[in-house]
């Protein structure tokens, strides 16, 4: 892997609790350790962003303004991250930048200064990693009760159990499965 620069974060279930559809900055809950992992990569200097599908503005259950809300209000609890990036599309729309496709993550890594090969993608489900993948970047999945064991047993040597593991293994200060 290249020295790594940046660090490209799923928002739901991987920094955000996933409430379906959500367009209500109320209903934001930071998970465990993802505030944590966001200022651990700051700290190591690395560039930090939201890479998200978001397909139910493409189907008409909230706006990009309801997103931009919901971002707000996860980016205050998080510690700030340097860019939020979304598809808005739905999954049958073929777009480039709905993950699994590699869109989001060459957009984020242009927008961060950073070449792709440099970025860590940490995320819930198989399309995280398959984005990071297409793209040149390295990709760790941070499975819960949403990801499909299947998922689970396919990204057995670049998982972590949890967003704070993905990160200080990133760094080589964990003691967990390296996602490099």
């Amino acid at each position: 892997m290249s020295a790594l620069r940046a660090v490209l974060f799923d928002r739901d279930g991987t920094l955000v609790a996933d409430v379906p559809y959500n367009g209500d900055p109320d209903r934001v809950r930071v998970l465990p350790g993802a505030a944590e992992a966001v200022a651990l990569a700051r700290t190591a200097k690395l560039a930090t962003a939201v890479v998200s599908n978001q397909s139910g503005i493409g189907r008409g259950l909230l706006t990009a303004e309801d997103v931009a809300r919901v971002d707000k209000r996860a980016d205050e609890l998080l510690g700030g991250l340097d860019a939020w990036l979304h598809c808005p599309h739905t999954p049958d729309a073929g777009c480039p930048c709905r993950k699994p496709r590699p869109g989001l993550v060459l957009a984020a890594a242009q927008r961060l200064g950073v070449p792709p090969a440099a970025c860590l993608v940490v995320g819930d489900i198989a399309a995280d990693v398959l984005a990071a993948r297409a793209a040149g970047a390295h990709g760790v999945l941070v499975p819960n009760d949403a990801t499909a064991p299947a998922e689970v047993r396919r990204f057995a040597r670049h998982r972590a159990p949890d967003v704070l593991t993905a990160v200080r293994d990133a760094l080589g200060t964990g003691a967990g499965r390296c996602p490099r």
